[in-house]
């Protein structure tokens, strides 16, 4: 394939990822979900080893277990016999480990171990390509869809509740469809690394814009700004892909600090 196929092929898997994480990283943000959504990537090195072991698409091993993670936290949130931070802890570690553990007992299968853990966007296909921006639209329509009782449970969970609104099934909802953004963008910027795509964008476009519409949209415009600009740093200096594409994030982040500082002296 020519160079200037596979780098398109990879600046739109980018930006797909990009557009999604977002809106959905703005309520990560409001609602601090970060460690789950780190919990939901360290699982997702579990869903690799599975999908290598039963020799099927690790992306579908890593929709399955970040899936039933979302289910396991769900009931035992209910039961409230640990606090939320210890589950995430119990989980996050142990599925990492667990994965690990898997990976090890398949020797005989040589995989790119660095290329899961950090990311390697530049190896994206044209499959890829569409399973993301297929993928990306199913995740913005359910997002749109449950946008604003999703709100109305950020801002007042109880009044959500008072108000009808079906708590309980829209945050299990809710988690599903991190762990589908989190396994679209396990190949772009990696397992270690996935989390800063719904966080960073997010807690940038906060520094700048006031309403959540206005949030969610600046969001995206910065993850793909940041994947762009990545890339470019990526392909002129010869750096890893995924983690270029998290410095120029926090670059932004850290000059959108500073505007939002300037703007409140």
């Amino acid at each position: 394939m020519p160079m200037a196929d596979f780098l398109l092929l990879s600046w739109l898997a980018g930006l797909g990822v990009a557009a999604v994480s977002g809106p959905l990283g703005c309520f990560v943000v409001w609602r601090r979900m970060a460690y789950f959504g780190d919990t939901m990537a360290h699982g997702a090195l579990l869903g690799v080893a599975l999908g290598f072991a039963f020799q099927t698409d690790p992306t579908l091993g890593v929709v399955i277990v970040s899936g039933a993670i979302a289910l396991v936290l769900y009931f035992l949130r209910r039961q409230k016999s640990l606090a939320s931070d210890t589950l995430l802890g119990i989980l996050s570690h142990g599925t990492l480990s667990l994965g690990l553990v898997v990976l090890g007992f398949m020797s005989q299968i040589r995989m790119d171990l660095m290329g899961y853990l950090f990311g390697d966007i530049l190896a994206v296909s044209l499959a890829d390509v569409v399973g993301i921006l297929l993928g990306g639209v199913l995740v913005l329509a359910v997002l749109a869809r449950l946008w604003h009782p999703l709100l109305l449970m950020t801002v007042h969970e109880d009044m959500a509740r008072a108000e009808g609104v079906a708590v309980d099934r829209i945050h299990l909802v809710f988690m599903f469809l991190i762990a589908m953004v989190i396994a679209m963008t396990m190949k772009i910027i990696g397992i270690l690394l996935v989390t800063s795509m719904l966080i960073i964008p997010a807690a940038t476009a906060r520094n700048l814009v006031r309403s959540p519409e206005a949030m969610a949209l600046m969001g995206s415009v910065i993850g793909m700004l940041s994947v762009s600009l990545g890339l470019l740093v990526s392909f002129h200096w010869d750096t890893p892909s995924g983690p270029s594409i998290v410095v120029v994030a926090m670059m932004l982040f850290v000059f959108s600090h500073g505007i939002h500082g300037w703007r409140r002296v």
